[in-house]
């Protein structure tokens, strides 16, 4: 649980500090003010079980990068690695945080990758045949052994927002 402080000033003239939190740890947090975090935005712990990303925690067998799309794949369990064009890895979610292999990952299944750069805001992106978990606004050419895969479309010039379509298959 991370904590802010803010003076503030009442209508007396007495000045009061009150802690508010920007998470929540659940009911041992009952009753307290809480803050934004610096995207003005509420922390995902203050919402309802059910609501808010749909995420899940999946052990990395390579190193992931911030804004990487992800592909679960089996070994010996559920693990995540680069979704990839070339190779047939299928992008099923991205990763907002860097990951270093064999620890887990938070998967985001749906929503909005701004872990990106350089995007045209409007765009049409498509997971990359050149760069393992990159997207790209130019569709792949239909080569044996590759997928095209739509990801989503770009929203701004560092995010798009994603929605799992399934692939096309070449051979």
């Amino acid at each position: 649980m991370s904590t802010n402080k803010f003076l503030t000033i009442l209508t007396d003239g007495l000045q009061t500090l009150v802690t508010a939190i920007s998470s929540s740890s659940g009911g041992s947090d009952a009753n307290k003010i809480i803050a934004t975090d610096g995207s003005g935005k509420l922390d995902s712990t203050f919402l309802p079980t059910g609501l808010g990303p749909d995420t899940v925690t999946i052990e990395a067998t390579e190193n992931l990068a911030a804004g990487d799309f992800i592909n679960i794949h089996d070994s010996t369990g559920p693990k995540v690695r680069k979704a990839d064009g070339s190779n047939a890895r299928a992008a099923h979610g991205f990763v907002l945080a860097s990951v270093t292999s064999g620890q887990n990952a938070t998967v985001y299944r749906s929503g909005v990758n701004s872990g990106l750069t350089s995007l045209t805001p409007g765009a049409v992106y498509w997971l990359s045949t050149a760069t393992a978990g990159a997207a790209t606004a130019t569709a792949p050419t239909q080569t044996s052994g590759h997928i095209n895969q739509v990801l989503g479309i770009a929203e701004s010039t560092t995010s798009i927002s994603f929605e799992y379509n399934a692939p096309i298959a070449f051979e």
